[in-house]
């Protein structure tokens, strides 16, 4: 063995003990004619005293630079009075250096390490591996550790099997474009990566494995938002026998116990709410419900007013106007104002009307606002009756199609939340449940909302008969306003998963060839069956504090979906590509 401890593990318990440690060096500094070495690992800090009347050792000691990797024998020992860190775990102590040796030597790092600097993410991302060494980096990657083991003996003790299912398979419509992966042995013919293991944990169920769970690499090809990773990692689950209350019972014990075996957190609990209700009240079929801001519908008030920007909408069964109270909201500049309505204009809102309560007593004079003149007064008062506006609040309004005014006061009411620090707890999970089957396209046709596995809470008759009422059997765990997981119980009859894929327009001829092997599965002894996926990354980034999920991945790709520090992905020479039968097409030339 070449060490003896890591770092941070030495305490008072040590003392007068000798030890052997191994690391780099974070910071070196003289003092008075000693010299001290901070020594790191993936444990922590350890302070080293070398002290002149070991000559040689001394003289390396002041040698080294920061970053070398070395090995030190020593004592360990208290700090004197007064020179003790309670910032670091062995703070308490320090070692005597008696050796030192150098394992290798290290060029002055990109950016440094023993305090924080502000790199850009693409320097991090470049030299990842030294990035890695950072101790606030470190503790990320553990707890990502501490949080997958814990998941596992959960499901472990719980009857679950880990089946591992393929990362070549064919396209299948999960949402997102499929990575492609050309085969040599099938001249012409792609594998893709899988997005999700969806169809095979299905099959596994038809097998008879009743309780299956995976920590799985899932592949999406798409343009990327701040939060999303071309790969990524689900925890996985399925199983048979169970109803939506069993697998959601199940998986919030599972959440429970992560949060106080992990944070020491116990969490509320989990309220369940319609996706009807949360798109009404806040917006979003993942509301944040730390935010006790509410959107209020309003149109029944505005139908015939004498402006066309409330009326219009009102008087659409398509359209929604709909009014978000800001408590204390009165004071906001102008400037502010505008800013938030600039803000609600990413989100497909043309303006943000507002009102100004600054004396409700006064009536209509006790108002600010451009909207005032254009709705009667009794009116006006329902809809600040209704909102609950008292004095000194402000009450922003959004009038569109429903999607719009949901999409953009949802995203105000979260901002609003922060910017206003609004928050009432630290952490708020919920399940959402009775999501619609199918969502409308603008040309009328029909998509899955989840996937077009989800049972439905109908049967297939009046499926069909009204596909836009129907209501699937599906579930998300939503926690602070991020989809941690969603699932549902799944169709287990031929009949109805044709019905469906019927109403998604999918020709029999096409459900045969990518869906054939599913539809067999149904006709022989398929039982009912369920489950979910957690998104992984999202969870520890929640559970870390990190601002993104790039921050948990130990080798994430960029916002272009890039390896900076492999330079990934990369051209193939001319050989690889006629061995797959591929030609790539000539770029034009930039002149």
């Amino acid at each position: 063995m070449m060490r003896t401890h890591y770092c941070g593990q030495l305490n008072e318990t040590l003392a007068d003990q000798e030890v052997t440690l191994c690391g780099w060096v974070h910071r070196r500094r003289d003092h008075g004619g000693v010299i001290f070495l901070d020594i790191r690992d993936r444990e922590g800090l350890a302070q080293v005293v070398f002290d002149p009347d070991r000559e040689d050792t001394f003289a390396l000691a002041d040698r080294v630079r920061s970053e070398y990797v070395v090995k030190v024998r020593g004592k360990v020992r208290p700090r004197p009075a007064g020179a003790v860190n309670p910032n670091m775990a062995s703070g308490a102590i320090e070692v005597l250096g008696y050796d030192l040796e150098v394992l290798n030597q290290a060029e002055t790092p990109p950016f440094p390490l023993d305090e924080y600097s502000d790199v850009g993410e693409e320097t991090r991302l470049r030299f990842r591996f030294i990035d890695l060494r950072r101790p606030e980096m470190a503790a990320k990657l553990k707890l990502r550790s501490r949080i997958t083991s814990s998941i596992r003996r959960y499901l472990d003790d719980n009857g679950f099997l880990d089946v591992e299912t393929p990362i070549l398979t064919r396209a299948t419509p999960e949402g997102a474009r499929d990575y492609l992966v050309p085969s040599r042995t099938h001249p012409g013919s792609f594998f893709a990566l899988p997005q999700s293991p969806q169809l095979f944990k299905q099959l596994l169920m038809v097998s008879g494995f009743d309780r299956y769970y995976q920590i799985a690499k899932c592949f999406r090809d798409e343009d990327l938002r701040a939060d999303r990773q071309p790969e990524f990692t689900q925890i996985d689950i399925e199983t048979s026998f169970l109803d939506e209350s069993d697998i959601m019972g199940l998986t919030e014990g599972m959440i429970r116990g992560l949060f106080k075996e992990v944070l020491d957190v116990d969490l509320t609990d989990f309220p369940h709410m319609s996706w009807d209700e949360a798109m009404r009240r806040y917006g979003s079929d993942k509301p944040d419900l730390r935010n006790p801001l509410e959107l209020v519908d309003v149109a029944d008030q505005l139908t015939e007013v004498d402006f066309k920007v409330f009326s219009g909408p009102a008087s659409d069964p398509k359209g929604r106007v709909a009014a978000l109270r800001v408590p204390g909201g009165a004071s906001m500049p102008r400037k502010q104002i505008d800013d938030y309505t600039k803000y609600v204009s990413i989100y497909g809102a043309k303006g943000l009307a507002y009102i100004k309560v600054n004396e409700r007593a006064k009536g209509v004079e006790g108002l600010q606002s451009p909207i005032v003149k254009f709705i009667p007064e009794d009116n006006l008062n329902t809809i600040l009756d209704r909102v609950g506006a008292v004095d000194g609040d402000i009450v922003f309004f959004g009038a569109d199609k429903e999607k719009i005014v949901s999409e953009a006061l949802g995203a105000l009411r979260i901002k609003l939340g922060h910017d206003l620090e609004l928050l009432t707890c630290e952490w708020a999970p919920l399940w959402v449940v009775d999501f619609p089957m199918f969502e409308e396209n603008d040309d009328g046709s029909l998509t899955a909302l989840h996937h077009p596995f989800t049972a439905p809470k109908c049967s297939p008759e009046d499926l069909k008969g009204n596909p836009q009422a129907a209501l699937s059997r599906a579930y998300d765990m939503v926690l602070n306003g991020t989809e941690l997981g969603g699932g549902s119980i799944r169709i287990h009859r031929k009949d109805m998963q044709q019905s469906v894929f019927d109403i998604l327009g999918i020709s029999a001829e096409e459900q045969q060839e990518k869906f054939g092997f599913l539809l067999d599965a149904l006709k022989y002894g398929a039982p009912p069956h369920g489950g979910l996926a957690f998104g992984l990354d999202r969870l520890v980034m929640l559970m870390t504090g990190a601002q993104s999920i790039r921050e948990v991945i130990a080798f994430p790709k960029t916002q272009s979906a890039a390896c900076v520090m492999t330079q990934a992905p990369g051209a193939v020479d001319a050989k690889a590509l006629r061995e797959l039968n591929i030609r790539l097409r000539e770029q034009p030339k930039v002149e």
